[in-house]
């Protein structure tokens, strides 16, 4: 295995569409097909019918998103777009379960038919145990995540081939068996929607999993070849080959699929989850049963491969943006494969396999949870278009109904999912604590960290997520009013990011005080908007009047719901101005930053970067978007180094695996180059300001206090005395 890396782009057409029909042909059809005419009769046609339309809607949302953001991982590469990354952590952890238990059922599917076929061959009784198909079962998805492993697509097209082939056997033998038999239509499709619209409804919610498939294209829009114009006709052809299977299927079944004197309904109650195979040997004999069974074997062979292929490009790109641990964006350094993520995915497969007591439950919630991910999708690309109206992917027809019609429809059917099969609620319920859970205590604060490197990186994120983040710079001296100008334009992204130029006028005693202090408040004013305006940040001037400067900062930063502040640091000497700073920095919510330079310092001569921590990573998110924006407005990549100085650490060997260790830590929260150096020395301040000399800006943390409480701190207060580099001092918010 080698360093996360991403596949280059090589799936055609061909192999996209093979990826859907792969998913979705064949498995759903078999398995669902007996509940369906159970509840509708020959109305199945129009379950499927109706889903199919719904399907296509949903695929043109798809569609939209996977052309505007064409990376992999689905939904979630959508979610993460244009939603906190704790939402869009969300969304890719149901989508991730969703494909693994779809795998789980097609693995115990392949096992079931392959046993059938053996039984009918062999008849041993050892063929019909529980823990024969369990461990074929395991035998399924082992093998599957071994081709998988080797494979750059999702099974090759043969299978794909192969399986429509006796697909279209099974038609045209039922074609050929409607022109010999002339049967009545009206008698042989009654009853048609015997229990009405509710059982019409039942059948659509219960088999719309049938049609799932074409969203896992989009998994892996990140390794098709064009995707703007591929993606979006393999979606559709992927459906289109799927509905010319099962509806002219479902109508020969339905017409001489079973004799005269039975319904196709009575036929479904006698036989649920063999009613294809029934019907098929009446009207083909034998040939008609193992053209089920080999169709069957395809099926769930090639849905199996396909689930597997897209769950682990799902866990592959959460690990890449570290909602999940980062191995799973390691690669297989021959296949190029993300084998830590397949793995993974093919571990929780087989626990299903194990531990559940009834896969049907589990194939409900899968269900389920594909319909919200659905309905999820159509929301998304409502509020995409919205904030990305320039976008050059495809855009889905009759906006905006399309996509709230499709949401709708996909809603609704997940609503009755949940109500009819609570069970499955419950599995919902239960893998989402789990990873509410995990997410909490052990991937958000990582994924946080990334996240605000990569908005302070690429603007377009904040941007897609409504998001126009203010920062509040109090100036009131014209000579540093353009440094903190320019430090507040790296803080401020590009486009969506705003500065806030704030001068607070104490009430005058006379006119001579009055014109001295509009005159400075004039200069400094003119002076940040100046620096702003030329860096093409979106800026605004503020001029207020009161007898506490400093709660008057406060209180613009509440009004205005600033996300930062920006303070030049005063001087620390004065217990009162030390205080000063302390209370502001615990009394808002907002991220607050102290800064303190030279007056003719400027970001674009920045290039090294020292960072002292105390063996552990603070104010991660916050110090990411700095480096990131700090980056951005200098004229070279700057160099980040992590310092710890722990006099404990004497041993050589002890400070480079400590070093080894951090530099993993602190790789997501620079997105510049980055080491870690640890020094064993009793004077900590001493040594942090020796490597303060040696670099262009020091960055340092306040200390807690206390629940809430920020305080500058004695070491804190040593280092900034003893050293005049440039110094920020940061407090992450709330």
């Amino acid at each position: 295995m080698t360093t996360p890396t991403h596949s280059a782009r090589h799936i055609g057409l061909t192999g996209a569409t093979g990826i859907g029909v792969g998913a979705i042909v064949g498995g759903g059809i078999l398995a669902l097909s007996g509940m369906a005419f159970q509840l509708t009769g020959s109305g199945a046609l129009l379950a499927f019918a109706l889903n199919g339309v719904i399907a296509v809607i949903t695929a043109l949302s798809f569609a939209e998103l996977a052309t505007a953001f064409p990376q992999s991982g689905g939904p979630y590469a959508f979610a993460k777009r244009v939603l906190p990354v704790g939402t869009a952590f969300a969304v890719g952890w149901v989508v991730w379960f969703a494909s693994i238990v779809a795998a789980a059922l097609y693995a115990a599917g392949f096992a079931a038919f392959a046993l059938d076929g053996l039984q009918a061959v062999i008849g041993s009784a050892w063929l019909t145990a529980p823990w024969t198909l369990t461990i074929c079962s395991i035998g399924a998805t082992a093998g599957a995540t071994a081709f998988v492993a080797r494979s750059s697509g999702a099974g090759g097209n043969a299978v794909n081939i192969a399986k429509v082939l006796v697909f279209a056997i099974l038609i045209i033998g039922g074609v050929i068996a409607v022109i010999n038999q002339r049967p009545d239509w009206g008698t042989q499709l009654s009853p048609f929607l015997p229990k009405g619209g509710v059982g019409l409804i039942q059948a659509m919610g219960g088999t719309f999993i049938a049609l799932q498939g074409f969203d896992l294209i989009a998994a892996v829009a990140g390794e098709v070849k064009n995707p703007r114009q591929v993606l979006p006709k393999a979606m559709l052809l992927s459906l289109g080959i799927a509905l010319v299977v099962y509806l002219p299927l479902l109508l020969v079944v339905a017409l001489v699929g079973v004799d005269p004197e039975v319904s196709i309904q009575q036929l479904a109650e006698a036989h649920p989850n063999t009613v294809i195979a029934v019907a098929a040997a009446r009207y083909l004999g034998t040939t008609g049963y193992w053209a089920v069974i080999a169709a069957g074997v395809l099926s769930m062979a090639s849905a199996l491969l396909a689930n597997l292929f897209a769950a682990a490009r799902i866990a592959q790109a959460m690990g890449r943006d570290r909602t999940l641990p980062a191995q799973l964006d390691r690669v297989h350094k021959r296949y190029g494969t993300p084998v830590v993520a397949l793995l993974t995915t093919a571990s929780i497969a087989t626990v299903i396999l194990l531990v559940a007591g009834e896969v049907g439950t589990a194939g409900a919630a899968s269900s389920l949870i594909f319909l919200l991910a659905f309905a999820l999708a159509h929301v998304l690309c409502l509020v995409t278009r919205s904030r990305k109206q320039d976008h050059e992917g495809f855009r889905v027809p009759w906006w905006p109904w399309t996509p709230i019609i499709g949401g709708l429809l996909c809603a609704a059917l997940a609503i009755y999912q949940a109500m009819m099969v609570p069970s499955a609620g419950v599995i919902t319920v239960v893998w989402l604590l789990a990873g509410a859970f995990g997410y909490a205590w052990r991937f958000g604060q990582r994924a946080k960290i990334m996240d605000a490197a990569s908005e302070a990186a690429d603007p377009s994120l904040l941007e897609l997520r409504g998001r126009s983040p203010l920062v509040l710079v109090p100036v009131a001296n014209p000579d540093n009013a353009g440094v903190m100008a320019q430090v507040a334009n790296s803080m401020a992204p590009p486009r969506v990011g705003r500065v806030l130029l704030l001068s607070v006028v104490r009430p005058p005693k006379g006119t001579i005080d009055l014109d001295a202090a509009l005159a400075d408040t004039t200069a400094a004013l003119h002076a940040s908007l100046s620096i702003s305006l030329r860096a093409g940040v979106r800026c605004e001037a503020l001029a207020t009047v009161a007898a506490n400067p400093w709660q008057e900062i406060a209180r613009v930063a509440r009004s205005h719901r600033c996300a930062s502040l920006l303070v030049g640091l005063s001087a620390l000497a004065d217990p009162k101005s030390r205080a000063r700073l302390e209370h502001l920095a615990t009394e808002l919510s907002c991220n607050v930053v102290f800064f303190r330079a030279e007056a003719d310092w400027t970001p674009k001569k920045l290039r090294r970067v020292l960072v002292p921590i105390g063996g552990r990573t603070v104010h991660d998110a916050l110090r990411a978007r700095l480096l990131a924006g700090l980056n951005r407005r200098s004229d070279e990549t700057i160099e980040v180094t992590y310092l710890v100085v722990d006099p404990s650490a004497t041993e050589q060997k002890e400070r480079s695996r400590r070093e080894l260790t951090l530099t993993i830590l602190v790789r997501d929260e620079a997105a510049v180059p980055a080491k870690v150096t640890v020094l064993a020395e009793e004077d900590i301040a001493g040594a942090i300001c020796r490597e303060a000399d040696k670099h262009d800006l020091l960055i340092m943390g306040l200390g807690a206090i206390g629940r809430g409480q920020r305080t500058l701190g004695s070491l804190t207060q040593a280092v900034i005395e003893r050293t005049r580099c440039t110094t920020m001092l940061i407090s992450a918010g709330d």
